[in-house]
């Protein structure tokens, strides 16, 4: 309820309208629709893509909230209509902003956590469980069938963690090799192995003679027995919770039927090798390889169990299984209680381990895996020789150290768009012209130069929004709207030209003269306003991220005007107006970061968490321990629906 209170709150402070005022919305909303949009956002014109005469019902417009939220933004934001329109007068606007508002703040009085459907581990969650399960490093990233990203842009989406039959057969070899590894090294056996089954000869003599004499004798130390205290506890972890009675007797089953086959006379290790052969099992069980949460029974939404909330806890912020703290918490059901949620995320976030959140989510949040991709089509060597993969992987590594430290020491996100420092070692300082950095560690370093810092003053942001061949303050300015801004330009008329590529008149005009060229066509003027000026406040940065004063014989003059009306000089100046934007900044990491804690891409049903989780973000200054607090006891974080729901008609 208080979600929904601060939604209406928000909508009222912004649109003052009775509360009560209801709009309908085929005799009051589409006669505006019909008389300001249709021009140009029909069947047979949908620009932009958008096609709002279809929308004939009210039920519509609540089944595609998103899009019906981005119109009001653009309607209030005067957008909409365009400029070489007629402009809204007070009562249309009225009915439009109100009247929308209207309908899907009431179709959000209904709460759901969305569906969250039963998903395979991506690569990096499979390569830190295996690790932090049995000690082994496994590169599965290189070794697997690639996965693509979901509709959050992220590797843990449901949605995209297909399963085929070579990725099963890799799976296998995987189990086979990773096991036969911790096999071989008697000290991490011993870890997984703590107990082992031995029979001294006194023992082995009672149990050849004792049979003879009594017909229902036991074996003194039964192998079996020894095996439930390694394979169990093995297999709880694995499992990612308490193991069940029919799994119990199924992994004790394989096991006397592997030990069986090996007569001890021949095999010290027998007892060793059949538990290896349980341990193989487990890892290419489904229960291991997905992540599942029981299906509840009833259609409501129901609160995840204890367990199921330690492991999204977990692979949220550890991208691996749950440790042995958070394990009890869930084995006690205690993770619920006032104040343990909370302090379990301290504790996650100043564990080591936090860096694998840090580089999983800012890398695929920014795009900047593709440094690590030689094959990416990044920055030519034969154009810029420096730009190597050393450079590319130590650009890598500056984001996500920066990213980690504004998490869990600066703790201030705004630092992501501007910031008087940044990582470096040596080489990458050097490559960036800053003196007095020595060594090959990462190390915090204070910036003279205000353009360095933030993440669009790093290499690794300038390299992957450029084409191998020069910079491309389109892909920039793009990148800056979606990724920094949350806002996504239309896509462009399917007949316009793309700009020259003649590198003569590239180097005699400069890509700003260029594109004002280009965008003196009306069809691309409305975009590129938006784009433009913030991709060439970028331009200093050439596309191997190496700061520079001209773009071939042309000045490069980086300053702009953006659609605002506001004007800057650079990037710096840039970073400060970005930072003027610190509702769509919110808004925006909300959104990614609960898409990742989640596991799926967002959907209008989020819109409540999303609203409230800036709201967070602006009324603690951006603090990431507050907001990923509340991200953990948000609705869609803890709460689970029933993936198939009953209809209404269906007869038990």
């Amino acid at each position: 309820m208080k979600s929904f209170l601060f939604l209406v709150f928000s909508i009222l402070i912004l649109n003052p309208v009775s509360a009560q005022e209801t709009l309908d919305y085929s005799t009051e909303i589409i006669p505006v629709l019909r008389k300001h949009c249709y021009n140009c956002h029909n069947v047979g014109n949908p620009k932009g893509g958008v096609n709002l005469e279809r929308y004939e019902e009210e039920g519509r417009i609540v089944k595609e909230g998103q899009l019906w939220l981005k119109v009001v933004d653009m309607v209030k934001t005067k957008e909409m209509p365009p400029s070489n329109k007629p402009a809204l007068n007070d009562e249309d606007y009225h009915v439009l902003v109100e009247g929308i508002n209207g309908i899907l703040i009431k179709s959000l009085e209904k709460k759901t956590p969305g569906k969250v459907i039963i998903r395979r581990l991506s690569h990096t969650e499979y390569e830190y469980t295996i690790f932090d399960l049995t000690g082994i490093s496994y590169d599965a990233t290189g070794r697997f069938p690639a996965d693509g990203s979901g509709g959050g842009g992220f590797d843990n989406q449901g949605g995209s963690l297909f399963f085929t039959p070579l990725k099963m057969e890799r799976y296998y070899d995987a189990a086979e090799e990773i096991i036969s590894n911790v096999f071989d090294v008697p000290q991490k056996w011993q870890q997984l192995v703590p107990i082992h089954y031995r029979q001294n000869l006194w023992q082995r003599f009672i149990n050849w003679l004792m049979p003879k004499f009594i017909s229902d004798f036991k074996p003194v130390n039964p192998p079996e027995a020894a095996a439930e205290e390694v394979i169990f506890p093995f297999a709880s972890k694995a499992f990612r919770r308490l193991i069940k009675v029919d799994e119990k007797e199924n992994f004790i089953k394989l096991f006397k039927q592997v030990y069986q086959t090996m007569p001890e006379q021949t095999d010290p290790q027998r007892f060793n090798r059949s538990v290896a052969e349980v341990f193989k099992a487990i890892l290419i069980s489904p229960s291991f390889l997905y992540k599942m949460e029981e299906e509840p029974v009833v259609n409501e939404p129901v609160p995840l169990s204890d367990f199921e909330l330690a492991n999204r806890l977990s692979f949220f912020l550890w991208c691996s299984m749950p440790d042995d703290e958070l394990f009890q918490l869930a084995v006690q059901g205690k993770l619920q209680e006032p104040g343990v949620l909370e302090s379990q995320v301290s504790r996650m976030l100043e564990d080591p381990k936090s860096i694998r959140f840090a580089e999983s989510f800012v890398s695929q949040w920014l795009g900047i895996n593709k440094l690590k991709d030689p094959n990416a089509p990044l920055a030519e060597l034969a154009r810029f020789p420096q730009f190597t993969q050393n450079i590319r992987e130590a650009m890598f590594k500056e984001t996500t150290a920066f990213f980690h430290h504004v998490l869990t020491e600066r703790k201030n996100f705004l630092d992501l768009i501007s910031s008087d420092y940044s990582f470096l070692n040596e080489d990458l300082a050097s490559y960036y012209g800053i003196n007095d950095v020595e060594g090959e560690d990462f190390r915090k370093v204070n910036l003279a130069n205000q353009n360095r810092g933030g993440f669009l003053g790093m290499g690794s942001v300038q390299a992957v929004t450029s084409l191998p061949t020069r910079t491309s303050p389109v892909l920039r300015g793009k990148w800056v709207l979606e990724e920094i801004l949350g806002t996504s330009p239309p896509p462009p008329p399917p007949d316009v030209a793309e700009l020259p590529e003649d590198e003569g008149l590239h180097e005699d005009l400069g890509l700003k003269a260029l594109l004002e060229r280009h965008r003196s066509d009306p069809a691309c003027q409305s975009c590129h306003e938006k784009m433009d000026p913030l991709g060439l406040g970028l331009e200093n940065f050439d596309a191997d991220g190496k700061w520079r004063e001209s773009y071939g014989n042309t000045p490069i003059d980086p300053s702009g005007v953006l659609a605002s009306g506001e004007t800057f000089e650079g990037p710096a100046e840039l970073k400060k107006l970005l930072l003027g934007e610190k509702e769509k900044f919110a808004r925006n990491i909300s959104k990614k970061s609960l898409s990742f804690a989640i596991g799926r891409g967002m959907t209008f049903t989020d819109e409540m968490a999303i609203r409230d989780l800036s709201a967070v973000l602006m009324e603690n200054d951006f603090n990431p321990d507050t907001f990923i607090a509340a991200l953990v006891k948000s609705y869609p974080f803890r709460m689970k629906i029933k993936d198939f729901q009953k209809k209404v008609n269906e007869i038990d």
